[in-house]
């Protein structure tokens, strides 16, 4: 299993960051190693990644079903691998803090079968920056569009 976490301290309110956090086309190409994504209804998408590590490249494909949506504070989802066998899950989570928000982003994935032993020592390592550049991105785009 591997996990990640980060933590920002967004300079707007949290309404500000959930009309962003909500509405993953305006942030959906700030995931590391993104690709492409097809929506398929309002709580369920297809995430197509692609990236190398050690000079292998990689092509993953994760469906992502949405568990919980509370505005203003939270998003809950579960990650399925398509192309490799992993499952996993994470959250956005956003508290007002006078007029500014904590953003925090939790990712967590397990991989399974006979590459799980091949993918994780890869997964440990990848995922706590990919929760990091993720929650910098996106807390840099907010700051400059709100």
């Amino acid at each position: 299993m591997a996990m990640g976490t980060h933590t920002v301290v967004v300079p707007v309110d949290v309404q500000a960051v959930w009309d962003y956090v909500s509405d993953l086309e305006k942030w959906a190409t700030t995931v590391p190693a993104y690709k492409e994504h097809e929506i398929i209804n309002d709580k369920q998408s297809i995430w197509t990644f692609e990236g190398s590590v050690k000079g292998i490249k990689k092509t993953i494909q994760a469906q992502v079903d949405i568990t919980e949506w509370n505005e203003p504070s939270n998003i809950k989802f579960e990650l399925k691998g398509l192309s490799d066998n992993f499952t996993g899950s994470g959250h956005f989570t956003a508290e007002d803090v006078n007029g500014k928000t904590i953003m925090t982003c939790t990712v967590e994935i397990h991989a399974g079968g006979l590459s799980g032993a091949v993918l994780t020592p890869i997964i440990k390592w990848a995922v706590p920056k990919v929760a990091s550049r993720l929650t910098e991105s996106i807390a840099r785009k907010i700051a400059v569009f709100s």
